[in-house]
C-alpha cells in the first residue's frame, strides 16, 4: 500500500507499544516476515530535543530496520515540529503523532488522548509538523475520550484538511483503556470520514482471522498489530498468506517459537549488552511462552535470568520437563494444549481464552 509517497511492502503495520517494540523486536518481526512499516515505542518530544540519551535510545535503529516510522507524543507545537526534524534528519521515514495513549502519564500533559478534546489546537499543532517536514506525518488516535465523546470522525477530518497521510485509530476509547470490546463500527465511522487518506485499524488483532475481520468490516486500508505480535511474531506472514489463498496457516511449531525467542534474546543482548538485555528480556519471554501449552516451569526460571548462559541452561532444563506433556508424536496431548486466541470483537467464549493486558512499564516514558 500507500503511505504518502512511500511505497509499502504489505499493509500490516507494527504498533508502538511503550517498552516493548524497541530495536531488537522490531528486527525479529522484519526477519519472520510479512509487516510492511515499524513504529517506535512513543517519545517524548521534549526529550529529543532535551537530547536525553534514554530517548535516543528509543529512536535507535540499524539498516535492517527499515521502513522505520517514530511516534511522537507531546502537546507544545514547536517541541513536535522540532522533534520531527530531528527523526526526519536521523532517517526515519515517516513521524507518527500519538493522540489515542490513554495512560495518565502522558494525558496529563496533553498528549495521548487528551488531544481528540481540543480538535482545532490539535489541528494547528499537525499543520506546524507537516509544514516542517518532508516526511509523511501519520496520527494514532482511539474513537474518544469515552462514549459520550466519540470524536474520532471529527478529528480524522480535520487532521486530514491539515495534511496527514495516514490515520490509525484503535477501536477502544481512553475510558476502556486496553479492556472491553474493540468497536469495528467506530473505526468504520472513521474510514467513511475521510475522503482521500488511509485509515489503518488497530485493536486485538490476535490472529489472522481478526486481521480479516477488520479489513472486512471496517473497510479500512491496513491493519496494525500491537500486543498480537508478542504471542506470534508470525502474524504478519500468516495473516498475508490467509487473506491471499483464504486458506490459514498453521500456528508455528514449538521449535520454531524456541528458534525466535533465541533470536530474540540475542538481539537484545547485542542491543543493551548482556545484563540490560537479559534483565528487559524477563518481561518478553513469558509472551512467547503462552503458546508453549504447561509452561510455569519456565515462566518461574525466566524472570531471574542474568546472562544468556544461564538462559540457555534454563531453556534446555525447560525442555526436558515439558516432554512429560507430549505425545509419541512429540505433540502436546490435547488436554495441555493453549486455548486458541480469539479477538474481543470475534469472542463467543470463557473469559479463560482471553489474552491478558500487557502492564505499562513504570517510571518516566523515557525509560520505557
Amino acid at each position: 500500500m500507500r503511505l504518502g509517497p512511500l511505497n509499502l511492502e504489505s499493509n500490516l503495520f507494527l504498533s508502538p507499544l511503550a517498552g516493548y517494540t524497541n530495536l531488537p523486536f522490531r528486527l525479529v518481526v522484519r526477519e519472520v516476515g510479512g509487516v510492511g512499516l515499524c513504529t517506535t515505542d512513543l517519545v517524548n518530544a521534549r526529550s529529543l530535543i532535551e537530547k536525553n540519551p534514554k530517548a535516543y535510545k528509543l529512536i535507535e535503529t540499524a539498516p535492517a530496520d527499515s521502513p522505520l516510522a517514530v511516534q511522537l507524543f507531546g502537546s507544545v507545537p514547536e517541541e513536535m515540529r522540532d522533534a520531527a526534524l530531528i527523526v526526519e534528519a536521523r532517517g526515519a521515514v515517516s513521524v507518527d503523532i500519538n493522540m489515542g495513549c490513554p495512560v495518565k502519564k502522558v494525558v496529563k500533559i496533553g498528549g495521548g488522548s487528551a488531544m481528540m478534546t481540543e480538535l482545532d489546537k490539535t489541528a494547528a499543532l499537525v499543520r506546524g509538523m507537516v509544514g516542517a517536514v518532508k516526511i509523511p506525518v501519520t496520527a494514532k488516535m482511539r474513537l474518544g475520550w469515552d462514549d459520550d465523546n466519540l470524536t474520532a470522525p471529527d478529528l480524522a477530518r480535520a487532521l486530514e484538511d491539515a495534511g496527514v497521510a495516514a490515520i490509525f485509530v484503535h477501536g477502544r476509547t481512553r475510558e476502556q483503556g486496553f479492556g472491553g470490546t474493540v468497536n469495528l463500527a467506530g473505526i468504520r465511522k472513521v474510514v467513511a470520514a475521510v475522503k482521500s487518506i488511509p485509515v489503518i485499524g488497530n485493536g486485538d488483532i490476535v490472529t489472522p482471522e481478526a486481521a480479516k475481520k477488520m479489513f472486512d468490516e471496517t473497510g479500512c486500508a491496513g491493519v496494525s498489530v500491537g500486543r498480537g505480535a508478542f504471542y506470534d511474531p508470525w502474524i504478519f506472514r500468516r495473516t498475508l498468506e490467509y487473506i491471499k489463498t483464504g486458506s490459514l496457516p498453521p500456528e508455528p511449531s514449538f521449535t520454531e517459537r524456541i528458534r525466535v525467542m533465541r533470536r530474540h534474546l540475542d538481539l537484545m543482548i547485542e542491543v543493551f549488552g548482556e545484563e540490560l538485555g537479559c534483565r528487559m528480556f524477563r518481561k518478553v519471554a513469558p509472551w512467547y511462552s503462552k503458546r508453549f501449552g504447561p509452561c510455569h516451569e519456565f515462566n518461574k526460571k525466566v524472570v531471574q535470568v542474568r546472562t544468556r548462559t544461564e538462559f540457555n541452561d534454563m531453556l534446555d532444563n525447560y525442555i526436558n520437563w515439558r516432554r512429560q506433556f507430549l505425545d509419541e508424536a512429540g505433540e502436546l496431548l490435547p488436554r495441555f494444549q493453549p486455548a486458541p486466541m480469539i479477538a474481543s470483537f470475534m469472542r463467543d467464549a470463557p473469559a479463560s481464552t482471553t489474552r491478558e493486558h500487557i502492564p505499562v512499564p513504570k517510571g518516566p516514558v523515557e525509560v520505557w
